[in-house]
């Protein structure tokens, strides 16, 4: 129990002054931006936060739409964001996007203010039980009991919050839960008189060191192997790095759609020597290439690869799992057979350390890779020009209009795999992002209002269910720099392409498509809508987009029975081709 304050003093200070020491160890830690939702139990944080001019706040109504907001500020921004919600059933909405942050290490602060301890267990209102509200989806959890008026637990309140803020970005980045229990009175009568803030450093990204290699490893790395990046949170230098290191081992360089290497120029090397492999996954629909190109050994960076196609195709190979953060991405449980190994260790330094050490490479294998990329490539084309306007042709004009260095959302569950398909790779700059640690549809609006809200202009592709599971993000919608695209193809057609197609009631069970005006959701919101269906319509709309004032909304009309037809068919003729 605090002192009781002393006559002179404001009660409601002591809460204050308490929140305040939080929010400066949090700040010492990287935060700049806290995202809240209005309530009265967390007003002292509230009052606290407007005492520090560094802190940005922003207010949004919805719970599950302002975790998803942080989310997206976070991943692009790469420091840790704040995270705030009253008592009560409030922080329970933060959950889908706070199992998001954790599989995909990224940081955030979960400040719940909850009611005093005396109240819980009792039956007063708006009481809940918050500790350990995320389970093991957060790395820490604390609740450090009631506000206390000394120097002592002022200084704890500060320690707590650099302790968060450093766990939340340590070897295995994810959420941290700080749970508040505050009296009441809530409501301070002073705004000013308390110590001013201290000077915040900016929190940099780790330096990577020289490393020895670990006994065998070389010897591991003789024959024909393969390289293959998956989803992971940016580290300076390692694009270059792994591009060097792979060209020294003579092996691909797969490059997953939400890796740092599917965009951008791999420096280092000459432009026609690239050992980047976009195309992966339709490589191995071809059965001759699939065997061709197997590999002896997989050295793997980031977490395992999402598409069910890939992974089909690796078990029985030896793995190299490079994971520092000891997060054991290996669903396939490839790790349990005989020349698996898992190196828990900084990748860039891993990579200097294997280009510099690297025995001699066999040229005849990355040709053949290159080669068959280049093959599938043509063959892509030549499909596209013949084939019906449909998602594949509006991909390739994202990647080739979107300006260097900005980004692009791709919502779960069709458009991501539609954009690995399709998508090859380009020189200029594109940060790709999505949700794909749990792979949820919910929350994408509001991501992509966090990712341009982090400075990154993002384009948002989004299906229809997606864009409809989200409606409390068209609150955001305002703030996008680039459009939102939503492709209206009538549900959840990722269905179409797994074995539930054709079960009974197929459409009304699986599918759901849902009847529901796009351009009147829009207008509802303040936003400008365009409704396309045609190559001409589409990239008229593309343009205005990047060009013109943000908040515009894109309905892209798909007929999906043709468009089924064009990717099964494309699937065929990729199957029937001589690629090696």
């Amino acid at each position: 129990m605090s002192a009781p304050p002393a006559p002179d003093q404001d009660p409601a200070e002591v809460g204050v002054a308490w929140c305040l020491a939080l929010l400066d160890g949090l700040m010492a830690g990287g935060v700049r931006h806290l995202i809240l939702s209005p309530g009265s139990r967390s007003t002292p944080v509230i009052l606290a936060a407007q005492r520090r001019p560094g802190l940005t706040l922003t207010p949004i109504l919805d719970e599950r739409s302002a975790a998803f907001f942080a989310l997206g500020l976070a991943r692009a921004g790469a420091r840790p964001v704040a995270l705030l919600a009253t008592s009560g059933s409030a922080p329970a909405h933060w959950y889908p996007a706070v199992m998001e942050a954790s599989a995909a290490a990224v940081p955030l602060i979960l400040l719940s203010a909850d009611r005093p301890p005396e109240w819980r267990g009792w039956g007063a209102n708006q009481t809940a039980d918050q500790t350990r509200l995320f389970g093991a989806q957060v790395r820490a959890f604390h609740d450090p009991g009631a506000p206390v008026d000394t120097p002592a637990g002022r200084r704890a309140m500060t320690a707590l919050g650099r302790r968060a803020a450093a766990v939340s970005q340590g070897l295995r980045p994810g959420p941290v839960h700080i749970n508040l229990p505050l009296r009441e009175p809530l409501v301070s009568r002073a705004d000013a008189g308390l110590p001013p803030p201290a000077q915040w450093p900016d929190v940099g990204g780790q330096i990577a060191q020289s490393l020895t290699l670990p006994p065998g490893l070389i010897e591991r790395l003789h024959g024909r192997g393969l390289i293959y990046c998956g989803p992971d949170h940016p580290r300076p230098g390692f694009p270059a790095a792994v591009a060097r290191c792979a060209a020294a081992l003579g092996v691909p360089l797969l490059a997953d759609p939400l890796s740092e290497l599917r965009c951008g120029t791999l420096p280092g090397l000459d432009p026609g020597r690239s050992p980047r492999i976009a195309r992966y996954k339709t490589l191995v629909r071809n059965p001759q290439a699939a065997a061709a190109l197997r590999p002896d050994w997989v050295l793997r960076f980031g977490r395992a690869p999402i598409s069910k196609t890939v992974l089909d195709w690796l078990p029985g190979i030896p793995l190299i799992l490079v994971d520092p953060a000891e997060r054991w991405s290996d669903p396939a449980h490839e790790l349990a057979q005989e020349g698996s190994l898992h190196l828990a260790v900084d990748p860039t330094a891993l990579c200097h350390a294997l280009a510099a050490a690297a025995p001699v490479a066999d040229p005849i294998w990355l040709a053949r890779w290159t080669r068959a990329e280049g093959q599938l490539a043509a063959l892509a084309a030549d499909y596209l020009a013949d084939a019906p306007w449909c998602e594949a042709h509006l991909i390739g004009d994202l990647m080739a209009r979107l300006p260097a260095g900005e980004g692009l959302l791709c919502a779960n569950s069709l458009p991501i795999r539609q954009f690995e398909t399709w998508s090859g790779s380009r020189e200029a700059p594109l940060a790709v992002f999505g949700n794909r640690g749990v792979s949820g549809i919910d929350g994408q609006l509001s991501t992509l209002a966090g990712l341009n809200a982090a400075g990154i202009p993002t384009t948002g592709l989004l299906g229809d269910l997606s864009f409809l599971h989200d409606l409390s993000g068209l609150m955001l919608a305002a703030r996008l720099d680039r459009p939102c695209i939503v492709i209206n193809n009538g549900g959840g057609r990722i269905f179409d392409y797994l074995p539930q197609h054709g079960l009974p009631d197929f459409e009304r069970l699986w599918r759901t498509p849902r009847p529901v005006a796009i351009e009147a959701l829009a207008g509802s919101f303040g936003l400008s809508h365009r409704r396309v269906g045609d190559s001409a319509g589409w990239r008229a709309a593309l343009a205005e987009g990047l060009t013109g004032a943000p908040g515009l909304l894109i309905e892209v009309m798909i007929d999906a029975e043709q468009s089924r037809e064009i990717h099964l068919g494309f699937r065929q003729r990729v199957a029937e081709a001589q690629l090696v």
